[in-house]
């Protein structure tokens, strides 16, 4: 194995098409052991001429597009094996002479996969297996001297290959962690298709970080601004250790959006770096910027605005000179992708981070994002080599913007729509399908969830054929029948918050005594503007499990945890109804906005 702070020749290029996995799959490719590098899609095929493999990436765009991302064709021809995923299937099909259409239904989260003919990109594997999907385009007609590898029920193309020129593609995502066998695919493509060899050790990765950190900063010094979550305290205990303490200054924004006792708990993280850390009261500032604003990326332009000018006057009131200083980050990757962050990736959600004013200071090289190409496990895999406690590194993930983004907001009393399906809510919420951003109604269900397999199968189904629809929740308990409720005017308000903010602390306590809590990745609480007399706001439940953010499937609850906390909540002021988010990611995102 190499040395931690040495790379080898990459063996295999991710060619980038603006996929939201696209790194993902570079990160697979190493955790195998084999370095990989990710370069534009349009990169010259004689510079990959050395590539044991290319891997071309999915996308948002369609193939028949104008504009949308190529590669240059002579890759196609030159012998070196490429597996294209998702988008890169598709061009490679429409460029050999096949057909890509878009399909009559999208699919979106998981799907059965049916091996037709056990490749060697599926040996060793079982006939049948779950994937992960995100498409509406599909290849409907193979190209000259290809073969179907598999299929699923609404995919008639989920694997083709043509083995004799080395090409090969797939529709699903094997990256994620949701495609059950998916690890295994890469390695069959990476070892017995490229010939790989294993070159690359990711262990040491704080060693690296932490050189990273000189070589960016040189003699400035770094000002962080510390949430409490893994990130930022990862990323600044980073900056301590690479730089010192009399170099690095932390302080906490106390915006108002927070979780119940989130500054004590923060406080006491950091009591050991007293003397490089503060907490800064800045509640009022920020109520009073987001007053009557509704708009979700409106939103977090402002909160990620806000906090700009707050850096600057912390800045000021610290006597840091210019020259001196640049903004530290706890930025990670889904962070950037989800912002737009490759080049042709679309914009899903901007991220806090990556707001216009934080743009323009990466711009002039004065940011500093330690761990900006890692993920959320690896971050917290950093955290354990630097010693920091489990009480912290366990936590939940919990979004810059804070309760912000899980405040829906409506200008306006609406009432539901009746389907054949269920209901519509009138609230919308922030989705991914096919790689990019989407902005759609809710649907809920009819059905209670008290067996809540088959509802997740329904509204996997369901979310397919609707046009319109990104997200389905569940009913499980409320005051009033659904069809006595209605969407009320709700802005982001200190009364709004306090609500969210006390059903949070409810969710919490008893998903924390009953073990819950440690069974999922995430568990979200939305408050939405949907209720009845007296009772103006609704809440959503969002447990998740993930690995990594990326993708993530709606978790199963146990039938009584869900009573018990549909019945707290329900006795909480202003709360008329408790939903249940059914949905995975895709083609919702994890939060709501």
């Amino acid at each position: 194995m190499i040395e931690p702070l040495s790379a080898p020749e990459p063996q295999i290029t991710v060619l980038d098409a603006g996929g939201q996995y696209c790194h993902l799959i570079s990160r697979k490719v190493r955790d195998l052991g084999v370095y990989c590098e990710v370069r534009p899609s349009e990169t010259p095929a004689a510079l990959l001429r050395g590539r044991r493999g290319v891997i071309l990436s999915g996308g948002p765009a369609s193939v028949y597009e104008e504009g949308s991302p190529q590669i240059d064709r002579a890759l196609l021809s030159l012998g070196t094996p490429v597996l294209g995923i998702c988008y890169g299937q598709q061009l490679m099909a429409h460029l050999l002479g096949g057909r890509v259409e878009r399909g009559q239904e999208g699919e979106f989260g998981l799907a059965e996969l049916e091996v037709d003919a056990p490749d060697l990109l599926f040996a060793g594997l079982p006939p049948r297996q779950q994937v992960w999907m995100s498409h509406r385009d599909t290849v409907s007609v193979l190209p000259p001297g290809f073969q179907r590898l598999a299929h699923t029920n609404s995919c008639a193309v989920a694997a083709m290959a043509h083995a004799g020129n080395h090409l090969y593609g797939v529709q699903f995502h094997p990256e994620v962690a949701h495609t059950r066998y998916g690890t295994q695919i890469l390695s069959n493509f990476l070892f017995r298709i490229c010939g790989c060899r294993q070159d690359w050790n990711p262990a040491g990765r704080a060693a690296m970080l932490e050189e990273g950190i000189r070589e960016t900063a040189g003699e400035r010094k770094v000002f962080f601004f510390v949430s409490g979550g893994v990130d930022s305290t990862v990323a600044f205990t980073l900056c301590l250790r690479a730089l010192g303490p009399g170099r690095v200054r932390g302080v906490y924004v106390d915006t108002g959006l927070m979780r119940e006792g989130e500054t004590e708990f923060v406080r006491g993280i950091f009591q050991p770096h007293s003397g490089a850390f503060a907490v800064l009261d800045a509640q009022e500032r920020f109520l009073g910027a987001l007053e009557g604003v509704y708009d979700p990326e409106q939103k977090r332009q402002i909160i990620g605005d806000e906090f700009v000018r707050i850096q600057q006057e912390a800045l000021d009131a610290y006597h840091v000179l210019d020259e001196e200083w640049i903004l530290g980050q706890g930025t990670i990757y889904p962070d950037t992708i989800e912002s737009g962050g490759t080049e042709k990736a679309a914009v899903i959600k901007t991220h806090h981070n990556r707001v216009p004013a934080i743009q323009r200071l990466i711009e002039e090289n004065r940011v500093l994002e330690p761990i900006r190409l890692l993920y959320k496990d690896e971050v917290r895999a950093v955290g354990r080599e630097l010693g920091l406690p489990s009480e912290l590194l366990d936590r939940h993930p919990f979004p810059g913007p804070g309760l912000a983004v899980r405040c829906l907001c409506s200008r306006e009393a609406a009432p539901l729509g009746r389907s054949a399906e269920g209901w519509v809510l009138p609230v919308r919420s922030v989705g991914v399908q096919g790689d990019s951003r989407s902005y759609a109604s809710v649907l809920c269900l009819e059905a209670r969830p008290s067996s809540t397999g088959s509802l997740h199968r329904q509204a996997t189904a369901l979310i397919n054929q609707l046009a319109g629809i990104n997200r389905i929740v569940a009913l499980v308990d409320s005051r009033a029948p659904l069809e006595q409720m209605s969407g009320t005017r709700g802005s982001l308000d200190r009364v709004r918050l306090d609500r969210l903010r006390r059903a949070d602390a409810v969710v919490r306590r008893l998903s924390c005594e009953s073990g819950y809590e440690r069974s999922v990745w995430q568990f979200p609480v939305i408050l939405i503007p949907v209720g009845a007399a007296g009772a103006p706001d609704s809440i959503v439940l969002r447990p998740v499990d993930s690995v990594d953010g990326m993708t993530a499937e709606s978790a199963a609850m146990p039938p009584e945890l869900l009573r018990q906390i549909a019945g707290e909540l329900l006795a909480l002021p202003g709360v008329c109804a408790v939903f249940y988010d059914l949905t995975h990611k895709p083609p919702a995102t994890i939060e709501w906005e």
